[in-house]
């Protein structure tokens, strides 16, 4: 059901790279948001560990990344909120815009207000924000295509390809101001990315396809009163659990993990029991339920990132170059350089072999296997002292992060639009974007296993685990192919 009406695109086939002209504006808007949400985390977990004279706030480092496993978890958790949101009430397009003012906020207040109260303040402003603006984002993208377009997959690689933009400026402008002149410059300058953003889409929100507008399985006008009583109620929830110490900051992410793996399994049980959903879609749906599962098994390796990874670039990295010592958050701008240099040669595979391109099954079962090998790269260096591990060693390692999550991530977000049942298109996005709120939060959890003095253990199991489930996935790709109903 439509309830704003909205010009269609005047373009229809080519204008952006051969993609409809509006690709160019949603992968303009989605760069600045990453811009800020890279440049952010680049530095947030040094700014929870580091200690109070380095600028800090002296938080345990189990803790801090247990932390930063959290609030990335909740960001894809608040994806359900912002999806039920597009297809219930507003449409994804005012999602958008809504989140995109929240996320502005939240770095303004870390940017301003003094310690945990900031911290506090803006991670859950974000968090929110974030998951509206995601799961809608991707949602518009595939509003630009219609069923059967050839061109999704290549589309949503181009659309990859902004986001990995912003995640390489990002980081480097933050780090650089927070070694300058402090964390809060950092934070300041992930708002202002946030602000052109914000503007930018403002502008050219009106170019959106009518679809863009729908919302799908509008909520009767009967029952506002009843969800707006169990929103209070879960706000209640929340505040009661904080307030009383039953959720604190050391078992976060264990009850983020919890809830992210409950809200999926009530996901999955209402697209498959809805009345709205017929018999294909619900076959699609469980071709998705494997889906799921490699690619949270994939974010818990991928999004560590931001822990592992950030930790043992800052420790084990020799980060000097002639003389120079690169600041350990430029780190996690490497992953996006290869991205911006490779998600267009991916596309462009994909667009040329059309129908011939591998399943999207196939394509996850490749992205778990290059994800196992990265994790096994670092053995070599395992065991070094103190800036042993060579920069050109943890570039080939980010390589193959990068590898394996073009094989996995954007294929991911394309694949959830074409099984998405027509009534809950936003809320199937949601539900990938679970799968990556379980994986961001276990990657926190399995950070705090993480020992520097003793490294091969760690790596070698995530490592083959990986491997394995890639195999196994790839092995069941001929019945998921008949489960998905012609969708590839």
């Amino acid at each position: 059901m439509s309830t704003v009406e909205s010009p269609a695109p005047s373009d229809t086939r080519a204008s952006f790279f051969g993609h409809p002209r509006m690709l160019a504006n949603l992968f303009s808007v989605e760069m600045w948001e990453r811009f800020s949400f890279y440049g952010m985390q680049g530095i947030l977990l040094y700014y929870m560990y580091f200690t109070v004279t380095d600028g800090g706030l002296g938080i345990d480092r189990g803790v801090a990344t247990g932390l930063v496993g959290a609030y990335g978890g909740g960001v894809y958790l608040s994806t359900i909120l912002g999806a039920w949101l597009a297809d219930r009430l507003l449409g994804s397009e005012r999602v958008l815009l809504y989140s995109a003012i929240m996320i502005m906020f939240g770095h303004i207040s870390l940017a301003v207000l003094p310690d945990v109260v900031g911290l506090t303040i803006g991670l859950i402003l974000i968090a929110v924000g974030s998951g509206g603006l995601k799961a809608n984002a991707t949602s518009l993208v595939g509003t630009l295509y219609e069923e059967g377009d050839e061109r999704r997959d290549a589309g949503f690689s181009i659309f990859y390809m902004g986001i990995n933009v912003g995640a390489l400026v990002g980081p480097l402008i933050t780090g650089w101001l927070q070694q300058s002149w402090g964390f809060h410059f950092g934070f300041g300058a992930a708002a202002v990315g946030m602000a052109v953003g914000l503007t930018q889409y403002s502008l050219t929100r009106k170019n959106l396809p009518a679809a863009a507008h729908d919302i799908p399985n509008p909520l009767p006008s009967a029952q506002f009163g009843r969800f707006a009583l169990v929103g209070v109620a879960a706000l209640a929830v929340i505040v009661g659990v904080l307030f009383t110490g039953l959720v604190n900051a050391g078992n976060l992410a264990n009850v983020m993990a919890g809830l992210a793996i409950l809200a999926s399994i009530a996901y999955f049980v209402l697209l498959l029991k809805s009345p709205r959903v017929d018999a294909t879609e619900r076959s699609r749906v469980v071709s998705f339920i494997p889906l799921f599962i490699a690619s949270a098994a994939f974010w818990a390796l991928f999004q560590q990132q931001f822990t592992v990874v950030a930790i043992y670039s800052e420790e084990s990295l020799d980060r000097t170059i002639l003389g120079w010592t690169m600041p350990p958050s430029w780190v996690q701008s490497i992953n996006p350089v290869f991205i911006i240099v490779f998600s267009g040669i991916f596309a462009a595979v994909w667009t040329k072999l059309g129908s011939r391109q591998p399943s999207s099954p196939l394509k996850f079962a490749c992205g778990l296997i290059v994800m196992g090998l990265a994790f096994l790269a670092f053995i070599p260096f395992a065991g070094g002292g103190p800036n042993s591990t060579p920069l050109l060693g943890l570039v080939f390692i980010l390589f193959l992060f990068t590898l394996a999550e073009l094989f996995l991530s954007p294929i991911g977000l394309s694949v959830a639009t074409k099984l998405a049942p027509q009534a809950f298109r936003t809320q199937m996005v949601a539900l990938f974007f679970l799968s990556v709120s379980i994986g961001t939060t276990l990657a926190g959890i399995l950070a705090g296993f993480y020992d520097r003095n003793d490294e091969v253990p760690y790596f070698s199991f995530l490592g083959g685990t990986s491997i394995v489930l890639g195999v196994i996935l790839a092995a069941f790709v001929p019945t998921l192919k008949k489960t998905m109903r012609g969708v590839r």
